[in-house]
């Protein structure tokens, strides 16, 4: 009989075994008390449980066939679109630069992944504060992870990507090093509870953007951008 594999990411450690077991010990607790009281409190247990479902939930890591083409710019996170505008200059980039924000809410997939195939080529992180992700001037204040890249196929234009935490999140996790290369839809990180990502192209770039404000998205999946005249 075939077993059934919960795909819950490698990042989720150690919560996903400290926080769930909490969980799972006060809805034990919640139910002797309430037997030996000669009562049983359905509601509370009913909360416990989906919290803790919630949390399993959270750190899920589903299995994402990739769309193939190196014309296209997938989806860094999965979400809701904030914001598509031109930013004045972005300093890795060099000048002008497109902005697309995606907040991630605490019932998103919170896997981050590569836009397409790139190589890293800065990495910087800063700590901060923790204001809503909702707000795209979140960026300037809180902790944050950014990734300069290169796109390995043509047009090979720099991109960058930002993992910025929100109200509730106070973790950022990243794998990428410099020099490493990922593939397009490829994990390199995630942001644990509510918070935002960011993916800047240059603004003279041929590249269509696909999506607009209130559009949701998901990571490895989404097309946000496709590139005008490139050779699949």
């Amino acid at each position: 009989m075939p077993t059934m594999k919960i795909p819950i990411t490698k990042y989720g450690l150690p919560q996903v075994v400290i926080y769930p077991g909490l969980c799972a010990v006060l809805m034990i607790l919640s139910g002797f008390i309430a037997f030996w009281s000669q009562g049983f409190c359905w509601f509370l247990e009913i909360i416990l449980g989906l919290i803790l479902i919630w949390m399993l939930s959270f750190f899920r890591d589903p299995k994402r066939i990739i769309p193939q083409g190196n014309d296209l710019l997938l989806s860094p996170a999965d979400g809701t679109i904030t914001d598509v505008q031109v930013i004045d200059n972005q300093e890795f980039i060099g000048g002008p630069a497109i902005r697309v924000g995606i907040f991630l809410s605490v019932f998103n997939v919170h896997l981050n992944r590569a836009p397409c195939k790139v190589r890293i080529e800065t990495i910087d992180y800063h700590k901060g504060a923790f204001i809503n992700a909702m707000d795209a001037n979140c960026g300037k204040l809180n902790e944050s992870n950014d990734l300069g890249m290169t796109r390995l196929d043509e047009p090979k234009e720099k991109l960058y990507v930002r993992q910025i935490s929100g109200a509730i999140a106070r973790r950022i996790e990243c794998d990428a090093e410099k020099g490493q290369e990922f593939s397009g839809g490829e994990i390199f990180g995630m942001i644990k509870f509510g918070s935002r990502t960011e993916l800047y192209l240059p603004a003279q770039s041929n590249a269509k953007i696909l999506v607009k404000k209130g559009d949701k998205v998901k990571a490895g999946l989404t097309i946000l951008a496709k590139y005008d005249g490139t050779n699949k």
